[in-house]
């Protein structure tokens, strides 16, 4: 009792202090300890929690800016993947139309077939030295026959669809007027056929199977 006595006697002069104020100051000096007691609720509760989330919204930020990148890099991921498998897509067709070294003589023998089914008599039929390129090589063929125009056009389709690729050019037409038909041609060309080069890593897997 003497302690809470004593609390009040030390208060009483600040009351009676506050007691002669008019009622406007008495309104201004509690509004005053209001806004100070919000500025240290502000201050001690609600600004931290501020920081806290600034920092958050700053980490979500760079969550979101890192996420799109991550996006844009997995498309540009998706778009060069496609594109390989293209790229892949294209060379086995090419490929496919690339014979191998064995396949060479049956080739060429189907080329001299189609000129004969054709119905083309065969003047020359004159295979040169393959020429080297990146990975493939050039194979080829100095042909002279004697037909027809429709002949000759027959045998050049017939080439066109061979399974391999084989391409005519250096094609010159001469009249054989000595025979008697004014259709009688001289055609001279030359069919190229192409064949694949193996890499010597290849090679060597090749040579190795064939050992074991």
């Amino acid at each position: 009792m003497k302690k809470g006595n004593a609390s009040t006697s030390a208060l009483a002069p600040l009351f009676e202090k506050m007691e002669e104020l008019s009622r406007p100051q008495r309104i201004g000096l509690y509004a005053g300890v209001l806004v100070v007691l919000i500025g240290l609720v502000v201050y001690f509760l609600l600004w931290p929690k501020h920081v806290e989330i600034d920092a958050l919204g700053k980490q979500l930020a760079a969550v979101q800016q890192e996420l799109q990148k991550a996006k844009k890099n997995a498309a540009e991921l998706n778009d060069w993947r496609a594109k390989m498998k293209k790229k892949e897509a294209e060379y086995r067709t090419v490929m496919r139309a690339l014979p191998e070294k064995e396949e060479i003589p049956s080739l060429l023998a189907g080329i001299s077939q189609a000129g004969k089914d054709a119905g083309l008599e065969f003047l020359l039929f004159q295979p040169k030295p393959e020429v080297k390129k990146d990975f493939y090589a050039e194979i080829p063929v100095n042909i002279n026959v004697s037909g027809s125009y429709h002949q000759v056009a027959v045998f050049f389709d017939k080439v066109a669809n061979l399974p391999r690729i084989v391409n005519i050019r250096d094609m010159k037409m001469t009249p054989q007027s000595q025979k008697g038909s004014p259709e009688s041609l001289t055609t001279a060309c030359q069919a190229v056929t192409y064949k694949f080069i193996e890499s010597t890593p290849a090679r060597a897997v090749k040579k190795g199977k064939k050992k074991k």
